[in-house]
């Protein structure tokens, strides 16, 4: 590999990291954005939406919940989109591993995201 790749190589890893770092900084500043909205909402109207202070736990809960304007509803958008965040990064970062070269770690990260694909679908069938 000469100079001029490695240099090109360089600057594109640095490149990957600041889209990382803004990924990061995005997802947790929308999740909070909209968990701030369903904390409004729940001030204005005084309750969650929901009878006895429940909380929807399924995604056609949440849907429905957020179509209907429901503030708990709203504020588990905002966890689900925070929770998703990392994922994301881990998405990005088996890119940035590959591009590398470095499939040892390509193997590594990919397999950390099937870990999270494997929990997220049991915590869906719990």
């Amino acid at each position: 590999m000469d100079k001029n790749t490695k240099e090109q190589m360089n600057e594109e890893m640095a490149d990957v990291q600041l889209i990382i770092g803004k990924i990061l900084r995005l997802g947790v500043m929308i999740s909070a954005t909209v968990m701030l909205v369903g904390l409004i909402l729940l001030i204005v109207k005084g309750n969650g939406g929901y009878p006895n202070n429940a909380f929807p736990t399924d995604f056609t809960d949440i849907w429905a919940g957020i179509a209907t304007l429901k503030p708990y509803a709203i504020m588990m958008l905002g966890i689900f989109l925070l929770i998703l965040t990392p994922v994301l990064r881990v998405v990005v970062s088996i890119y940035s591993f590959y591009r590398e070269g470095d499939n040892l770690y390509v193997v590594i990260t990919t397999i950390v995201l099937v870990i999270l694909a494997i929990s997220f679908i049991f915590g869906i069938l719990r």
